[in-house]
C-alpha cells in the first residue's frame, strides 16, 4: 500500500495574532454604539426603570445578559447584593 503525505496545516496559533482576548470585532462594536444611541434616544435610565416596573421578566433577562459571569467582591471575597421592589 502506497503511503500518502498528509498536507501540513496552514496558519495556526501565533504570538500575537488575532484580536486580544475580549475585543469586539468592528460589527459587535457598531451594534452596541447603536443599541446605546438607541437607549439615550428614548430616555436612557428612566427608560430602563420604566421597563423594570412594567416588565421585569425581561428586564431580569437583559441584566442576565449584560452582567460578568463572575463575579467577586473585594480581596476575591463574595459579594451581598440586595435588590427591592417598589410600587
Amino acid at each position: 500500500m502506497e503511503e500518502v503525505e498528509q498536507p501540513k496545516p496552514r496558519g495556526g496559533a501565533r504570538e500575537g495574532a488575532g484580536r486580544p482576548k475580549g475585543s469586539l470585532d468592528k460589527g459587535n462594536a457598531q451594534i452596541r454604539e447603536m443599541i446605546v444611541t438607541a437607549l439615550n434616544n428614548v430616555g436612557g435610565v428612566e427608560y430602563l426603570e420604566k421597563k423594570a416596573e412594567t416588565h421585569p421578566q425581561a428586564f431580569l433577562s437583559l441584566i442576565g445578559k449584560v452582567m460578568p459571569t463572575q463575579v467577586t467582591g473585594v480581596d476575591g471575597k463574595d459579594i451581598n447584593v440586595s435588590i427591592k421592589w417598589m410600587k
